[in-house]
């Protein structure tokens, strides 16, 4: 840096806070000056002023001897002090003493100022970014996802569609809070509204299923059925202790418990409990509560539970809860797949008898995928071979709160909470009730025309939203239909079923009615969809005949002309329907 005079009395330091006028900025990496002029006599000495090196401009500029100087209206009012910087002449403009006190305190020797506008900009684009512009291979994914849903037929039973209400909240700002804890009692500040919209959310919980809050409490927290289920063993056992639950060949849940014919043990339920099924009738279908009620009395379970994924008649609560206080049991129904239907009184009612009620929400439900528990509270009421006094009290509510948290999760997912409020508060109108109601009469009507087609339905047919199609007579397995009928566009589940010395085999096929419902079918779309589920079936044989292993017959489904026909009739039937919450 060469100044052109010698004794003068300026020196050059570089501002530490930022001066702004109304001429342009210089480029992001340049550097604002600060001028500090003091007097020799340090009796007198001149407060440092801040000083701005400014670009060129090409209005009111002028030269003087070869120099470019930088001019405005406001020259009169600066002193100005010319020196080079690599060689280059350069002018800096200084405001008056009583412009400048006011900076005069934050100046430093050396220090280079960073360009706060540009970080600001950064921030904000990282966070405004569509998602089609952040990360485009997801949006591509996503978008295929999106027409396989629309032009498909679902019918997976525990499956459904949500309304655009639901998706707005799952995607909102709510996901930012942490909230570990119940309403009012939290780990960390700032959840005023988050408590609002939980303690909204337990509220609507209970009036969806007709529950006097004096009676019975709700946890809306677990992430899953699964996690409400372990949270409720957690609580209420010690490892070890014994659950009773439908065996999962037999329509049940592996979070009941499940071993494996080898013995593996499959869910977390059979390795920190020890866990005995009961079974279906293999001849009938039906639970064979006889049975039933030999094993609990034998095992002594300290939970029997009811409910299960794949069982398509209603359930004998009364009889559950005779077994459950012959053999001094707990007694849980896992609602997951029938809440809808419990909630609409579309069927038999869990909450009459079982002492804890848990349930998935994003099923018949239509809510966001997650879990939730039920449990009574205040006095118990006497029942058979109970040593208690008139006064005991149960005590659910405290230990199945603190299983869910502290012991197996962390901090509750706030816009999925949201979202489950927005869903039960449906759950109360008549519309949904009249929704529930279809989806009923249309796994009737399903199940109707695959019976007049010779189809083997197990238990003859169903008392709720799905049935299951026994595929043996045909000659087909689950699994292979599942494929077939998955590149038709159609979607569905195998199962096992028992054969006729009932021995489990994966003959099976699960099919549900609540996702088509929620697109707007009616029985005689489903007469249509039975119509395409048989077709599957013999295109299915067909390929069988001519490739002789599925593993041939996999490698040419994409090109089979019978498959594509059959696609082709599935997407032209399906896009008649619009999609909830999609723009179509």
């Amino acid at each position: 840096m060469d100044l052109p005079h010698s004794q003068s009395n300026w020196s050059l330091g570089v501002s530490s806070h930022a001066w702004t006028s109304h001429r342009a900025r210089m480029p992001d990496d340049s550097i604002s000056l600060q001028l500090d002029s003091s007097l020799r006599d340090p009796m007198h000495p001149v407060p440092p002023v801040p000083l701005q090196l400014l670009e060129p401009h090409t209005e009111n500029h002028r030269a003087e001897n070869g120099n470019l100087r930088v001019e405005s209206d406001e020259d009169d009012d600066r002193e100005v002090e010319e020196f080079r910087i690599l060689g280059h002449s350069m002018c800096l403009k200084r405001r008056r003493d009583s412009e400048s006190s006011s900076s005069s305190s934050n100046c430093k020797r050396v220090s280079v100022e960073p360009d706060l506008e540009t970080r600001r900009a950064a921030v904000r684009s990282w966070g405004n970014q569509p998602l089609e512009v952040a990360d485009p291979d997801i949006y591509a994914i996503m978008e295929k996802e999106k027409q396989r849903q629309y032009k498909g037929i679902e019918l997976i039973a525990s499956e459904n569609f949500v309304c655009r209400a639901v998706m707005e909240a799952l995607g909102s700002h709510l996901t930012n809070k942490y909230s570990e804890g119940m309403p009012g009692a939290r780990y960390y500040g700032g959840n005023q509204h988050i408590d609002e919209i939980e303690t909204l959310c337990c509220e609507r919980a209970l009036a969806a299923f007709h529950l006097d809050p004096e009676s019975w409490g709700v946890n809306v927290q677990p992430y899953s059925c699964t996690s409400a289920n372990f949270a409720v063993y957690t609580g209420l056992l010690l490892p070890g202790d014994r659950i009773m639950g439908l065996d999962t060949p037999s329509g049940g849940n592996t979070s009941h418990g499940y071993y494996t014919p080898s013995g593996k043990k499959v869910s977390g339920a059979s390795i920190f409990f020890e866990s005995l099924p009961y079974k279906v009738n293999p001849q009938t279908g039906y639970i064979d509560f006889d049975k039933l009620e030999e094993r609990a009395l034998d095992f002594r379970p300290k939970i029997l539970i009811c409910g299960g994924s794949s069982y398509p008649r209603e359930w004998d609560y009364a009889r559950f809860r005779h077994i459950a206080d012959k053999c001094g049991a707990i007694l849980m129904c896992d609602m997951a797949q029938i809440s809808g239907l419990i909630a609409a009184k579309e069927c038999a009612n869990p909450f009459d008898c079982c002492d804890i009620v848990t349930s998935t929400t994003h099923k018949s439900l239509r809510g966001p995928r997650g879990g939730i528990i039920f449990y009574r509270k205040g006095i118990k009421p006497r029942r058979r071979g109970s040593q208690g006094h008139e006064s005991d009290q149960y005590d659910f509510e405290d230990k199945i709160n603190f299983a869910v948290f502290p012991s197996l999760q962390g901090g509750p997912h706030n816009n999925h909470i949201a979202a489950l409020a927005i869903a039960l508060r449906q759950v109360a109108t008549p519309e949904y009730k009249a929704y529930m109601h279809q989806v009923k009469k249309n796994a009737q009507a399903l199940a109707s025309a695959l019976l007049r087609r010779n189809c083997r339905l197990v238990t003859g047919g169903t008392d709720n939203h799905l049935l299951l199609w026994d595929l043996r007579p045909l000659g087909l397995t689950g699994k292979y239909y599942e494929k077939i009928c998955e590149a038709c566009h159609i979607t569905l589940n195998k199962i096992f079923v028992f054969d006729d010395n009932g021995t489990i085999t994966p003959g099976g096929v699960r099919i549900g009615t609540p996702a088509m419902t929620s697109r707007g079918c009616l029985e005689s779309d489903f007469e249509t969809m039975a119509e395409f589920l048989f077709r599957a079936a013999q295109v299915a044989n067909i390929l069988l005949r001519e490739h002789g292993k599925m593993q041939g017959v996999l490698k040419h489904l994409e090109s089979n002309k019978d498959i594509m026909e059959l696609r082709s009739r599935v997407e032209a039937f399906a896009t008649q329907f619009a999609m909830p919450g999609f723009d179509n």
